[in-house]
């Protein structure tokens, strides 16, 4: 077999690359994109890698100057991107926030547990979240040698059942709910939200900022044992609060403290012009903890991947997928994903495999020699074989589902169905990466095959209630 990952580029793979060549800088002819091939390199670092995982928080598939987007300028995550692996096909195994860091933590589809099940967690009980008996990349890593880190985001359980200290992360710095205030800290919950371990702590500085500061100073250190720092940021997610924004920071949260939980999804606010903001910002501070890497002479041997949580919300440019967060059509639950390792994997690729949030669990494991627990089989499959040795691209099939629909991917074809309508759909994602032609009546055989295979995996899962 060849490797389908620089063979099979579709319609959809070849627009995609068009648009990133776009924006990549004319006076470097090196700097154009070649379909993804493994390194010729043998044999493994002299040291296993450091990890940097960072995720975004409902960032659009095109909101990256690299993905396509027009107006929105990410210089840091651009060049990240020109110095790795870009992913055109990469995927969320959800379509909101909870579920798919639960299945990133877990390596796992989120309906393998209860706290799976919310779209999104949204309260503290016994139920709705990461069990501490539950293995998790963090606490495979940490036996193993590795120290530990969550910085940003944690929302997969809520104290005092549930958090990254009971879950395999040696430090905790960040938010346990899934949106908070930039600057006061507040969350939908009407709670102060921000932590130290399991101890509130005060910053009222912008959070993107504050995140950003606590994950350089952890990179700058002086480490004697490998680390996997997951860096969560809540940016661009509501509200709709730029850098300087205090004035709608504080209308939002008298708003909450006077009882409106509903005011932190800021429905009456936000812009384009604030979106850009936003994820510029992101991009700035992105580019801050990367340069704290270059700099500490880590850069080499530290596997860096960034995906985002799930799709877009109202600002986000998505063109040309259609659907937002939410929704399992392309626009939901596909994102930008890249993959740097300079110790191993050459610069200037793109890739249009796919590939989802439970993969990069079984491939940095894969990559670091750990053993999952095989008392919590991995849904994930490895891409190390391909990203590394020129294996082809696992061939598996990407499954979701949420109370309002399901969908599943096989190759470039698409399931899906949505409980409202109960009809099914099918759709040919290389030549019709908007989901606009159905082509279900057309292949009523491959559309009985599919469903078959989405059922046969719902049945493995935990029901929703």
């Amino acid at each position: 077999m060849t490797n389908r990952g620089t063979t099979r580029r579709g319609v959809f793979g070849a627009l995609a690359g068009a648009a990133a060549v776009t924006t990549l800088p004319a006076e470097a002819a090196e700097a154009a994109e070649r379909p993804f091939q493994a390194s010729p390199a043998t044999g493994r670092p002299a040291k296993r890698p450091n990890i940097l995982f960072i995720l975004a928080d409902d960032l659009g598939w095109a909101d990256l100057s690299s993905y396509g987007a027009v107006d929105i300028k990410t210089p840091h995550l651009d060049r990240l991107a020109r110095a790795g692996v870009r992913f055109t096909q990469a995927y969320s195994a959800g379509a909101v926030c909870s579920p798919t860091r639960i299945s990133l933590y877990t390596g796992r589809y989120p309906g393998r547990i209860p706290g799976g099940l919310p779209e999104p967690i949204g309260a503290a009980n016994a139920t709705d979240g990461i069990p501490p008996a539950h293995p998790t990349l963090a606490s495979l890593l940490k036996k193993s040698g590795y120290a530990t880190a969550l910085i940003g985001k944690w929302h997969g359980g809520f104290l005092p059942h549930f958090g990254p200290l009971r879950s395999g992360w040696d430090e905790f710095f960040g938010n346990y709910s899934g949106g908070i205030d930039y600057y006061s800290k507040y969350s939908h919950t009407g709670q102060y939200d921000l932590y130290e371990g399991e101890t509130p702590v005060q910053d009222d500085r912008y959070y993107t900022d504050v995140i950003a500061e606590r994950a350089e100073a952890f990179v700058r250190r002086e480490h004697t044992t490998p680390w996997l720092l997951n860096l969560n940021f809540t940016s661009p997610h509501w509200p709709w609060e730029a850098p300087g924004d205090r004035a709608v920071s504080d209308e939002i949260t008298a708003k909450i403290k006077a009882g409106n939980l509903q005011a932190i999804f800021h429905n009456d606010g936000g812009s384009l012009d604030t979106y850009r903001k936003m994820v510029e910002n992101l991009d700035t501070r992105i580019g801050q903890v990367l340069t704290a890497l270059r700099q500490s002479g880590q850069e080499e041997n530290t596997i860096v991947v960034f995906a985002s949580d799930n799709g877009g919300e109202r600002f986000s440019y998505q063109w040309p997928l259609t659907g937002n967060k939410a929704a399992l059509n392309e626009g939901g639950i596909r994102v930008p994903t890249i993959v740097r390792w300079p110790a191993r994997i050459r610069a200037h690729q793109v890739s249009h495999e796919p590939v989802i949030t439970p993969d990069w669990t079984a491939t940095l494991l894969e990559i670091v020699g750990v053993e999952p627990d095989p008392a919590y089989p991995l849904d994930g499959k490895s891409f190390a074989g391909y990203l590394l040795r020129g294996a082809d691209a696992p061939d598996h099939d990407l499954f979701w589902r949420t109370r309002a629909s399901r969908a599943l991917r096989r190759g470039k074809w698409k399931y899906l169905r949505s409980t409202a309508t109960g009809a099914d759909l099918l759709y040919d994602l290389e030549a019709d990466p908007r989901e606009q032609a159905n082509l279900a009546a057309k292949q009523p055989e491959l559309v009985t095959e599919l469903r078959a295979a989405w059922e046969r995996l719902n049945a493995t899962q935990l029901p929703y209630s």
